[in-house]
């Protein structure tokens, strides 16, 4: 293991350049992982074989409701799986309904907060009955879930949900679970391990924290690398737990991975910056992101202009919505960003500070 590449995030994005065939880019391009014609293969049968152990089978229709580029991935392994399948993308709830409906779906593929933002406006806003869909299945992928999502979903759809671990650069489905409180079960062996946060090395199981890691010994380009994942457990009893956390210079919001790196270049380039702290929160069913810039000038901050410029350069960085606020003390001494994630999910950019 200590012989073996390891990579990051950053690692694959910057190997973008001379990547070739086709390629599965983030959102924000701060990764890109290559995917052969056997690497996509191999993803979409784990992506099945993932559907088929949540219970999807032959007589089912599925909707994919996630971001790309899961979404294609996701309906593809589905169309092998089940009767149909659709990737309608992460929309609206009012057009993810319709399409639910249209399409006469079983089986609903989403990230935990999409379901549960899904089930919310059903009772709240159409008035309906969440059973009058008659979904079979949930399949929540994506996000750290909240706790009691998976029961809860459960109760009011009737019907069973799955959460599935996927893979943060390429989407396919890695290992999956039936319960909260269960450990992960790996689709295949070798492909997830538990690694060190302060180094390039297998966690020791007397490590309080531990990243998941992916070795996908089979890939094309990258059989001779362990990926760093930025998800984060906290190991104890038999098997693998489910990522709890997230660490290093990416953010987990609403099913993106956001670079906390293109923030800093992005504000390093208007006048006056001095400083920023994001701040995440969960306090309904979605994740909402917040950026505070300081000032090192009284006349910025309440300059329109200035305030336009950041959310031109925030709003050009990620799909991501993040509200932009200015702070109304000056900050004369310029000072580093900070990540104020009120989730409880980020431990830090820095590996080794985690405790």
């Amino acid at each position: 293991m200590t012989a073996a590449r390891w990579l990051t995030r950053d690692d694959l994005a910057a190997a973008g350049r001379s990547a070739g065939g086709l390629l599965l880019v983030a959102p924000d391009v701060s990764s890109v992982f290559p995917m052969g014609p056997e690497d996509a293969a191999a993803a979409t049968g784990l992506t099945g074989a993932a559907l088929r152990a949540a219970g999807v089978g032959g007589h089912d229709r599925v909707v994919v409701a996630l971001a790309e580029p899961a979404g294609a991935l996701w309906a593809a392994a589905a169309a092998d799986v089940a009767g149909a399948a659709a990737a309608v993308g992460p929309r609206g709830r009012l057009r993810l309904h319709h399409a639910l409906t249209a399409l006469g779906a079983t089986t609903l593929v989403s990230t935990p907060t999409g379901a549960m933002d899904l089930l919310a406006r059903l009772h709240l806003e159409f008035l309906l009955d969440p059973l009058d869909l008659g979904l079979d299945h949930i399949v929540l992928t994506g996000e750290i879930a909240s706790k009691r999502t998976m029961g809860h979903l459960a109760d009011e759809f009737g019907c069973a949900v799955t959460e599935v671990l996927a893979s943060p650069f390429g989407g396919g489905a890695l290992a999956y679970r039936t319960a909260e409180d269960a450990p992960l079960t790996p689709l295949t062996d070798g492909v997830l391990g538990l690694a060190s946060l302060t180094k390039d090395d297998l966690a020791d199981p007397a490590d309080p924290a531990a990243e998941l890691v992916i070795t996908p010994s089979g890939h094309s380009t990258l059989g001779d690398a362990v990926l760093r994942t930025g998800m984060v457990t906290r190991p104890g009893g038999s098997g693998i737990p489910a990522p709890a956390h997230t660490v290093g210079d990416h953010v987990l919001v609403r099913g993106v991975w956001l670079a906390l790196p293109r923030i800093e270049k992005a504000l390093s380039k208007i006048d006056g910056v001095t400083g920023w702290e994001l701040s995440i929160t969960r306090q309904g069913t979605l994740d909402a992101a917040a950026l505070t810039v300081s000032f090192g000038r009284e006349s910025l901050v309440r300059n329109p202009m200035w305030r336009s410029r950041i959310e031109q350069a925030v709003r050009a960085l990620t799909p991501v919505s993040i509200d932009v606020g200015v702070a109304q003390d000056v900050l004369e001494t310029p000072s580093p960003g900070t990540v104020d994630d009120r989730r409880g999910h980020h431990l830090g950019r820095d590996r080794s500070l985690v405790t």
